[in-house]
């Protein structure tokens, strides 16, 4: 059982930069794939980035060169660094884990955090 608090998000002007955090708790973290998704109102959960339990790191488009996925084994940790903020990043922000390889797919993962809210004005 892993549980996942994320924290970090805030309400930033655009091209603003914030770096969430997502705090596991349970055994084993360093064998667990992480995962960033977001969720606007109105809207699907979809994949923002990945990274495998061996370092491998996947984004989605939209975000690459923006935004930076990686973790701490040794604070069970995992971070999404965001730079160059846009309206359009606004969301809630989800950490998730599932026990193999990365995924983007949301209903791969089998553990998620609360969620925190960013809000980007233009």
């Amino acid at each position: 059982q892993v549980q996942l608090v994320e924290s970090g998000g805030g309400l930033v002007q655009a091209g603003a930069s914030l770096r969430l955090s997502c705090a596991a708790s349970g055994r084993a973290f360093a064998s667990y794939a992480l995962g960033w998704f977001r969720q606007a109102p109105g809207k699907e959960r979809e994949f923002v980035a990945a990274l495998s339990y061996t370092g491998y790191t996947y984004y989605a488009d939209f975000v690459k060169g923006r935004f930076t996925i990686s973790r701490d084994n040794a604070k069970n940790t995992v971070y999404l660094q965001m730079n160059s903020l846009k309206p359009e990043d606004t969301a809630v922000y989800y950490c998730g884990a599932r026990s193999y390889g990365g995924s983007s797919s949301p209903q791969d993962y089998n553990y998620w955090g609360q969620g925190t809210q960013v809000t980007v004005s233009s």
